[in-house]
């Protein structure tokens, strides 16, 4: 779990560029989404949340940065992690 706090971390710390599409799907998978592929498309859901995921990954393997200002927006609105405030 170590690995994920670290990458949450750095989610609400750190440029929308700095992350591969790979770890945003940790990210999500970690926090209890459910995937669904469809063609290129991963599709996550969560429940109790109305809102749902759509991510595409850019040929190099990085996340799309719209997309992890999405998923930034969701971890923060919906608390699904809080920092320690010697944390931020």
């Amino acid at each position: 779990m170590a690995q994920i706090d670290k990458l949450l971390q750095r989610l609400v710390t750190e440029s929308d560029a700095a992350f591969s599409f790979d770890e945003i799907v940790r990210i999500l998978r970690a926090l209890g989404f459910s995937e669904r592929i469809h063609g290129g498309h991963h599709i996550f859901r969560r429940s109790g949340l109305r809102e749902i995921v759509n991510l595409q990954p850019r040929s190099d393997g990085s996340a799309k940065y719209y997309q992890v200002r999405q998923v930034r927006r969701l971890v923060v609105n919906y608390h699904l992690w809080r920092f320690d405030d010697d944390e931020v």
